[in-house]
């Protein structure tokens, strides 16, 4: 009876024991404000990351100027990577007007393999100025 006992435990101790070791999924940011914009138009970065792991992107958004970031990302294969949320942060001194806030998404790793991420930021209403900044991101998904 100990050794069927032992046999049908010994699998399930195992299983837990490597669980356990198992690395668990990381929180990656990358981040770009408005000094990063300065003089420029495009900003193209990469990043590394694992199955499972959170991927968060802060861009310099500023609503009261009429422009916005596209709300949904760009992924050039959501089999990749998928867009699991998106919101904007408002400046932490709330007191200073027109101030700048965040626009934040936020992206999970889904499989192995190689992806980009872009958004633009426009005036998104017809006549509007198209593409102010754009922010392009090359995802690698170990």
């Amino acid at each position: 009876m100990k050794s069927k006992l032992v046999l049908l435990c010994a699998p399930i101790a195992i299983s837990l024991f490597l669980l356990a070791c198992s690395p668990a999924p990381k929180q990656v940011s990358v981040d770009a404000s408005c000094d990063d914009f300065t003089g420029v138009q495009h900003i193209s970065k990469e990043v590394q990351i694992d199955i499972g792991d959170s991927l968060t992107v802060a861009l310099c958004s500023n609503p009261t100027t009429g422009f916005q970031w596209s709300e949904l990302a760009q992924i050039s294969d959501p089999s990749i990577l998928e867009q699991t949320r998106q919101e904007y942060v408002p400046p932490e001194d709330e007191g200073i007007v027109g101030a700048p806030g965040k626009e934040i998404w936020t992206f999970e790793a889904l499989k192995k393999g190689t992806c980009s991420v872009s958004m633009e930021y426009s005036r998104p209403w017809e006549g509007g100025e198209q593409e102010e900044w754009t922010f392009t991101l090359t995802v690698v998904v170990k």
